[in-house]
């Protein structure tokens, strides 16, 4: 039976996507140290994303845009982009196993949810480990098309540092309008 495990980043942030990924590991090619990626420093995930990506017998990523989160709320978005990364993998699978307590919608497989699966599933781990670092390289890109906002530092979450600039700068097209902090603003 080919498992998965399907994970995303980006709830919380008040810019950018939520990104997912799916991770189908090699038996015959473990990976040691997966952990939940928000347990591990930059450099220990950065390291991980490329074992994981080399050794894991199928990787994809999935997303959901600024515009598909305002327009279906946060949780609808996080589902989505897992389903997207299920769906983008090059091989098909037999079982998902899906950080949380949700399962999205439609998939092509059997699914389980697990409460915690980024710290208790390796291929679970994987996924959140390559979805982490996949947005995280992509907030830094989009640093560089927004300076001032500080998203290299920290990758679009509420900080106090974020929601001045926005209060100084305004609002962009990267941000989320249907955030509570960004919504303020543009009343």
């Amino acid at each position: 039976m080919i498992v998965c495990g399907l994970d995303e980043v980006g709830r919380g942030p008040l810019a950018g996507p939520v990104v997912a990924a799916a991770v189908v590991l090699d038996p015959a090619r473990p990976v040691e140290g997966l952990a939940d990626s928000k347990k591990l420093t930059p450099a220990r995930r950065e390291a991980l994303f490329e074992e994981i990506t080399e050794k894991a017998l199928a990787w994809s990523l999935g997303r959901a845009e600024v515009e598909e989160i305002d327009r279906i709320n946060i949780l609808q978005a996080s589902l989505l982009a897992m389903r997207r990364a299920l769906e983008e993998l090059p091989l098909r699978v037999d079982h998902a196993l899906v950080d949380g307590n949700r399962i999205p919608d439609g998939l092509y497989c059997s699914a389980e949810a697990i409460v915690g699966g980024d710290g208790l599933e390796p291929c679970i781990s994987a996924a959140s480990i390559v979805a982490k670092v996949s947005r995280d390289r992509e907030m830094v890109e989009l640093d560089a098309r927004f300076p001032g906002y500080g998203l290299a530092g920290h990758k679009g979450y509420p900080t106090k540092a974020h929601l001045e600039a926005l209060r100084t700068l305004g609002v962009t097209g990267i941000h989320r309008r249907s955030f509570a902090p960004v919504r303020k603003l543009l009343e």
